[in-house]
This record gives C-alpha cells, structure tokens and sequence, in this order.
C-alpha cells in the first residue's frame, strides 16, 4: 500500500427530512445563491423545502445549469455572484450542478484573466466561495470530493479540475428526493458509481485489503439493489443504500494508497463533448473495451473481481464471462454498451482520438499504457 495523507471535511447529513437542517449550517448572514437545473426541484418539492429552510436568509437563485455544465453558462452566474455580493453558495442537484457550483465558487474569486485556464491549463485555485450541497441524484460523488468536469459546448472540449477549497462545507443526502428521478438517471447514476469503483480497483494488487474489500462491498451493493432501484416502485431502504453507495464511490476513501486509471473517464468525456452523450452512457461503452484490450495490465484484480463480485469461481475466469457478467448488469438496469447502439461508428473513432489526444501523446491509465493505439483497440472494440 502507498502512503497516503487522507482528509475530508464534508458533513454529511443523511436522511429523511434532512434539508430542513440546512439554516443552521450556513451563516445567518450570508447572501446565498441557490443554484439547480431544469427546474424539476420545482414541481418535485425539493425548492420549497430549501426556501422555507432558509427563510431567514437573503436567498438568491440561478437556475438551468446543463447536464455536463457549460462555461458559458456557469460564467453568467459568476457575473451574477458579482454583482450581489453573494458569500456562500448551495447546489441544489445532481453531479452536473454540483460541478458546476464548485466551478462557480473558484471562478468568481479568480485573479487571472480568463477562468478557463482553471480547467486548460490547471491555473491554481487561491480562494473559492463556500458551498454545500443538496444532492438530488445519486452518482458522481461530487457532494464529497473536490474535483469538478466541466464542458465547453462552443469548442467541443471536456475538462476537469480538482482544488480543496471547493470540497462542500456540507452535503445533505436525503433518499426520499430520488422518489421522483427518472428511469434513465436512475440507470445512468448506478453505472457512474459503478465505474467509479472500478477506476481506483481495477488496476494492479498493492496489498490494500480494507480499500479493495470497501470497493467490492460497494460495487456489490450496486448489483444487489440497483436492478430494484432502477426497475421497480420507489423503495427508502434500496434508495438510502444507492444514495451511500454512489457517495462511498468517489469520497477519496477506497482510493488511498492505490493506484487509479481513469482512463475510461478520459476517453468517455470525449465521446460526450463530440456526441452529447450521458456521462453514464460514454462509461458503460468503454469500459468493457478496456477490460478486454488491458487484460495483460489488469489480469490479477479482474480475476479478483470475477469472484468477489460477479461470483465467477477462480477456475472459471475468463475474459469474456467477466465482460459479460458486467454487461449483462448494466442492460438489466437499460444502459446500452456499444458506440454502434448510438450509430457512432468506426469512422468517428479517429476524431475521438484527436480530441482526447489534443496533439500530443495518449498516455493514460494507472501505468500510462493506454496510448493511442490502445485506445484506438478499446474504440474498435466497442462499435
């Protein structure tokens, strides 16, 4: 196991009810911005709960931050955080109004020129406003770490950033607002967690049994509540374990002291910023591709895998019976894995590659092994 120094300060406060605690977390003077999406905490009761919580306060709003939050977008609310002096901020949503906001906190106290040299080229973060958070959709961690993706429709580009001054001072995760979430999200927000796991476990053994034991146990419960959640009558208990578990999967505890990929990550973001897919989509696409092209690299811990989680005995193991008990997973819950399911075909892949590449070397993965040709096999793959 590496050495590693592990922090997180996020309160988590968890369960029914939960977001009527919120003004006694956030200072009585604060000028608050509330930011969300489409509008669905509307008509589901979610904005009236966090503007009676916060009744006391002087509450703003922004609403319409995208799916894959756009900078276009998300620099008009740092022009409106300006103006009104606004000193905390509160994401009310799912990962894409979470990273949008933790983009929002850093951007409008940025001393360079231009914000996006945050995301292009990895400006530093000084200062950033305070957040928390209001999770509404289970899937990307965003309510415990402090890392953030952000698009930019206008040139095609997907970036991401990470600062500790935009982990959330709090995050409220009450299950009861999955009642209301739509089948897709519901599907798309288990494959996030789920290969969010498999990106800090399924690299190379580095004799850390708590980290490995931890991921297994959550990629587990995906399997053994997410066909119930995304498929069946709205359930608390299988909602408040997807909900953990989706948290579990990104807070920074299974990835300390052993190495990540991420490179399906990488290559998934392409295929979102050139074609709009959902984040959730692009990962169910690669991954497979990526067990199988990376075999070599990754043979003891998808062995590992087989057993623990997909319970495939030791003897037994073999590629195809381990790609396609994760498949299998990931078409019950209604997720598609093949770039041709949306006619992206293998005459696109070398634009996937120039994107992703950005004219220089792909080095990526926990040993920098996928390179261009790897992902160029992991696409061929997957059409």
């Amino acid at each position: 196991m590496y050495p590693f120094v592990y922090k997180n300060p996020v309160k988590i406060i968890f369960g029914e009810n939960s977001i009527r605690k919120i003004g006694s977390e956030i200072p009585a003077t604060a000028r608050v911005l509330m930011l969300y999406g489409g509008g669905s905490i509307k008509s589901n009761g979610i904005y009236r709960q966090v503007v009676d919580a916060l009744s006391k306060h002087s509450l703003y709003e922004f609403g319409g931050i995208e799916a894959n939050p756009d900078y276009d977008t998300l620099m008009k609310a740092v022009e409106l955080v300006k103006q009104e002096k606004i000193d905390f901020l509160l994401a009310v949503g799912g990962g894409s109004v979470l990273d949008g906001t933790k983009f929002i906190a850093a951007a409008s106290t940025f001393s360079g020129n231009n914000p996006w040299d945050i995301l292009e080229n990895n400006a530093p973060v000084t200062t950033a406003i305070p957040l928390g958070s209001i999770l509404t959709l289970p899937a990307t961690g965003s309510e415990m770490n402090s890392f953030a993706v952000i698009s930019r429709r206008s040139i095609k580009q997907k970036l991401a950033f990470g600062s500790p001054l935009v982990y959330p001072v709090f995050s409220v995760l009450d299950p009861m607002v999955m009642k209301s979430l739509p089948k897709k999200q519901r599907a798309n927000g288990v494959v996030d967690a789920y290969i969010h796991v498999l990106e800090q476990y399924l690299t190379f053994p580095n004799q850390a049994a708590i980290q490995d034991g931890w991921a297994e146990g959550i990629l587990r419960t995906l399997h053994s509540y997410g066909q119930r959640y995304v498929n069946e009558p709205f359930n608390y208990d299988v909602a408040s374990n997807i909900m953990w578990a989706a948290t579990s999967a990104l807070n920074g505890i299974i990835g300390v002291g052993v190495p990540h990929d991420w490179a399906t990550h990488g290559i998934g973001h392409e295929i979102t910023a050139l074609f709009g897919l959902d984040h959730g989509e692009t990962l169910a696409i690669v991954m497979p591709g990526m067990m199988r092209v990376m075999l070599s690299e990754k043979e003891d811990k998808l062995k590992q895998y087989a057993q623990n989680v997909l319970q495939i005995p030791a003897h037994q193991f073999n590629i195809d019976l381990t790609i396609d008990g994760m498949e299998s997973f990931f078409h019950v819950l209604g997720v598609k894995t093949r770039l041709s399911d949306y006619q992206i075909g293998s005459n696109h892949i070398p634009h996937i590659i120039e994107n992703l590449s950005k004219g220089s070397d792909i080095k990526l993965g926990e040993k920098g092994k996928v390179t261009r040709e790897k992902v160029q096999a992991i696409l061929e793959d997957r059409v």
